[in-house]
């Protein structure tokens, strides 16, 4: 089953993903990036939908 990630390293802390999918990204305020709360996924469109709208393509699904 593929779980979703993150590389908070490219991450540039626009946001897009929380507001697609809040249920599976958070934002660290103090370090201005996202991370990944539930790596097990939930909407898969969704989850989709942020990987698709990430400008630095940090968002990824792994085995």
């Amino acid at each position: 089953m593929a779980k979703v990630a993150l590389d908070q390293e490219e991450c540039i802390g626009c946001r897009a993903c929380v507001e697609i999918c809040e249920e599976v990204f958070g934002f660290d305020e103090d370090e201005e990036k996202a991370y990944v709360i539930k790596p097990e996924g939930g909407p898969e469109e969704e989850i989709q939908e942020a990987i698709d709208s990430c400008p630095t393509d940090c968002i990824y699904w792994e085995d």
